[in-house]
């Protein structure tokens, strides 16, 4: 089989896995084969770019970085639908499409609370994404849609398409995300919808397809002679290859309706994404004309809304909680209460901003409910209910030091002034001596918030002074000579931690665990990195405005470059150790594996070479030095050899790295 149609055979091997798997939920490939397939792929792609096609399931990796989002102006209007609440304005709906047509049927489908997009497809190929954005106008989001696995980029038969579909993001997904911001100092999303929506308008498309967004397709604009029903559509749709969510009926008349939307209501809770009604439609497009249409909706159709599982409870009070980085957070303190599996006694109340919209005052009774299932979060005030609650007012000191507070313009938080504020400082060690940071075992947040009380730790610094105290520390109940000893030790180990780990460590805003990593490899030292600017700190593609703006501000504080001296001189690792340079021939040349090694797995051949001042590449281009081809050497062997580039065996590899490895 020669290279273009290996191509071919890949792309409509992998493309179908995807199918089966996203869209169909009936797996035939194993994860391992389809990586195998995948790596081959991306491997013929980079190395025959000519012969790639136009469906390839590479797109959905992610990479490309955008300046911003083009507008798109929708042909047909993404109208909204008028909304029913209960069964009496469900049945007035139904009566209002009677008078206006006869013989009709209703189809439903789970109304996915999500984010609206229409797709275009020009001969069964992908060619754009848009949000629905005003109805008229939208944002083309392309780049980012294409990174969903359950997407097809080419349908089953060569057609021109536009259909509309809903992008979401499932509970297990947003899960993943929250942990992963909550790790990296980040806001957390409030609930699913949110977060597939600002998922979806992320510049960095590999951004998106690391956040495991979902599609599902509901209506096709301008349906073809053969499809006659809303039915009908949803069918074609999946024979397409569409993700159609499986949870459609077809009902007779109001009453089986009705019922229809009550089991709805009931299957909802056992579902991995969010719902918040049901999608109902005349089934017979030929009505859709005589029923009509308003300026904003469709006649034809409504949204009936699903009541969220909500609890009333009393807001018993609001406190304030400060975090690492100063920001000072309102908290509802509620009688406790069971919502959605669990006992809620408290929910946060976001911002002053949040709670001013809502109007939540103290002594008030509140409607709770959990979004995504998983944050408790207060819905609304019952009113009706209050007596004679005093409007919320913010505090203007912090709660823990009593320094004023800021709030800086274009942000809605609230932070400390007092850079040495013990609230911000407790929070500071816990997550300079967390795991994910300096990994300082036994320095738990109890520990912390006990040296922290009895004087002996103020400052990061203090946790490198400990020793001074020994004999004192070892006084302490609870303590003694074993974990003190051990704690020490742990101290002691930690200077020699990573320099990316150190500076995650320290508590900069916006900079979590994945961004000091991409810092130090431009930067490979704290000096380097405190004389940067913000236009130097742009130049890097991971890094934004935001970001660089606070990595800036971090290190124009004067505290903070005393802090930063301080370690230095307590003998903490501030650079990142880059191969030394070796006298080898390897030793700045760019080199290709391919084919089965034996001798080396593939990660300790690339490493031997970076530590040889080599380079590895994924792909043989003119800048290639050379090759080195194990068994069964395929597509990269043979451009290799069509360009000269010299190549190696893995024994001749051996013998050159010998002594060194």
């Amino acid at each position: 089989m020669d290279i273009k149609s290996r191509i071919k055979t890949l792309t409509e091997l992998i493309n179908q896995a995807n199918i089966d798997y996203h869209t169909k939920d009936q797996p035939t490939m194993s994860d391992y084969q389809y990586d195998q397939y995948l790596k081959e792929l991306r491997e013929l792609e980079e190395a025959y770019p000519e012969y790639k096609e136009a469906d390839s399931p590479t797109e959905k990796i992610g990479g490309l970085v955008l300046d911003g989002f083009e507008k798109v102006t929708h042909q047909v209007p993404m109208m909204s639908l008028s909304n029913v609440f209960n069964e009496d304005e469900l049945r007035a709906f139904d009566d209002k499409v009677r008078k206006a047509t006869t013989s009709y049927t209703y189809t439903t489908e789970l109304k996915i609370d999500g984010l609206a997009v229409s797709l275009l497809y020009e001969k069964g190929l992908f060619k754009r994404a848009a949000t629905r954005g005003n109805g008229v106008v939208g944002e083309d989001v392309t780049q980012n849609v294409k990174t969903i696995k359950s997407l097809p980029l080419r349908l089953s038969e060569a057609i021109d398409l536009e259909v509309r579909g809903e992008i979401y993001m499932p509970h297990k997904s947003f899960k993943q995300v929250n942990e992963e911001r909550m790790s990296e100092g980040e806001a957390l999303f409030a609930n699913p919808r949110n977060a597939a929506a600002g998922t979806i308008r992320q510049l960095d498309s590999t951004v998106v397809a690391k956040r495991n967004l979902d599609l599902f397709i509901y209506t096709i604009v301008h349906a073809s002679n053969h499809v006659n029903t809303q039915k009908e559509a949803l069918e074609y749709l999946t024979k397409l290859g569409f993700k159609v969510n499986p949870h459609y009926a077809h009902v007779a008349n109001i009453d089986d309706l009705v019922k229809q939307v009550s089991l709805y209501d009931a299957l909802r809770k056992s579902l991995n994404y969010d719902t918040d009604g049901v999608v109902i439609k005349v089934n017979e497009f030929s009505r859709y004309e005589t029923i009509g249409y308003t300026a904003k909706f469709p006649k034809w159709a409504t949204a009936y809304k699903f009541q969220a599982e909500q609890v009333e409870t009393v807001l018993k009070d609001i406190t304030f909680q400060i975090g690492r980085t100063g920001v000072v957070t309102p908290v509802a303190e509620l009688e406790p209460v069971f919502v959605s599996g669990t006992t809620v006694a408290r929910a946060t109340l976001h911002n002053e901003d949040y709670i001013l919209d809502k109007d939540i005052r103290i002594g008030d009774t509140v409607v709770v409910h959990k979004a995504g299932e998983i944050i408790p979060e207060v819905l609304h005030v019952l009113k009706d209910k209050r007596t004679d609650q005093i409007p919320f007012s913010m505090i203007d000191t912090c709660p823990v030091c009593g320094q004023p507070l800021v709030r800086h313009e274009g942000e809605a938080d609230y932070y400390c002034s007092n850079l040495e504020c013990p609230g911000r400082n407790i929070n500071s060690l816990i997550h300079f001596a967390s795991r994910v940071a300096m990994d300082i075992d036994t320095l738990g947040e109890k520990v912390v918030e006990m040296l922290h009380e009895l004087g002996y730790l103020n400052t990061i610094a203090d946790i490198y002074r400990l020793h001074m105290y020994r004999d004192e520390l070892k006084e302490i109940p609870g303590f003694g000579d074993k974990k003190v000893e051990k704690l020490l030790l742990a101290i002691e180990a930690s200077k020699t931690q990573t320099f990316d780990r150190l500076l995650f460590g320290l508590g900069i805003k916006h900079v979590g665990a994945k961004v000091a990593k991409t810092l130090i490899k431009h930067y490979p030292s704290m000096d380097l990195l405190s004389q940067a600017t913000i236009e130097d700190l742009l130049h890097i593609p991971e890094i934004g405005e935001m970001i660089a703006l606070s990595i800036v501000h971090y290190f124009a504080d004067s505290k903070k470059r005393e802090l930063i001296e301080e370690l230095k001189q307590l003998g903490l690792n501030m650079t990142h150790q880059v191969a030394e340079a070796v006298s080898h021939e390897f030793n700045g040349k760019t080199i290709v594996l391919t084919g089965k090694l034996n001798l080396f797995s593939r990660d300790q051949a690339t490493e031997i070479i970076e530590k040889l001042g080599g380079k590895v590449a994924s792909s043989v281009s003119s800048k290639t030095d050379f090759v080195v081809a194990g068994e069964d050497a395929g597509s990269k062997l043979k451009k290799a050899n069509e360009l000269g580039i010299p190549v190696i065996d893995e024994l001749a590899f051996k013998e050159k790295i010998n002594g060194y490895n």
